[in-house]
């Protein structure tokens, strides 16, 4: 596992496509896993901020995840208990609009698989916007109809929305996240981290 990790810590394989962002910047893979974790994040890619910081949500979406888990930073941010494993590990970039980029396909062809395979099955995968829905469990239809369906899944797998605050729209126009599905999340979080 950790020659693992620090492989992808050396990967580059986008530096030449990152210096032609917007952006223009170098890549810094965002490693955050450890086998026999009880929680994983499966999410999109990092931010910005996160690639400045090197830590995995270290921006308002994290609050808002860390919120809707119902865990602290102490909690989250170790790594015997929660792995985070995005789609891609770098930040990726914006387009000319300040949109994030989508996670580079490369990144989840040479890496996630072989994280995914070392990390085994986990008790609670937390599935974080539509590149994480549809990689985890095939989704093919929209964030929305995935979400709508979290009672497929669960308790195992959770499919959440971002939790960017480009999404406060959706959240105030599908009240039944907050008071149905956000409950059984936080309940199953508290039952994996005291098992």
């Amino acid at each position: 596992m950790d020659s693992l990790a620090e492989e992808i810590r050396a990967c580059r394989l986008c530096a030449d496509k990152f210096a032609q962002t917007e952006t223009a910047h170098e890549p810094r893979p965002v490693v955050w896993f450890r086998v026999g974790t009880p929680i994983l994040i499966a999410g999109q890619a990092p931010g910005a901020k996160v690639h400045e910081s090197g830590r995995p949500f270290t921006d308002p979406s994290g609050d808002r995840l860390r919120q809707w888990l119902g865990i602290d930073e102490t909690i989250f941010y170790d790594r015997d208990r929660v792995s985070i494993v995005p789609m891609a590990f770098c930040f990726p970039g914006y387009d000319a609009r300040s949109a994030d980029l989508p996670p580079p396909a490369v990144c989840r062809k040479t890496w996630h698989d072989r994280v995914m395979s070392v990390l085994g099955q986990v008790p609670l995968t937390v599935l974080v916007g539509g590149h994480a829905h549809k990689y985890h469990l095939g989704a093919r239809g929209s964030v929305t109809s995935t979400v709508q369906g979290w009672q497929d899944h669960a308790p195992r797998v959770f499919a959440l929305p971002h939790p960017s605050w480009r999404n406060t729209a959706w959240l105030k126009k599908n009240p039944w996240f907050e008071t149905e599905l956000l409950p059984v999340l936080r309940a199953r979080v508290q039952e994996v981290l005291n098992d």
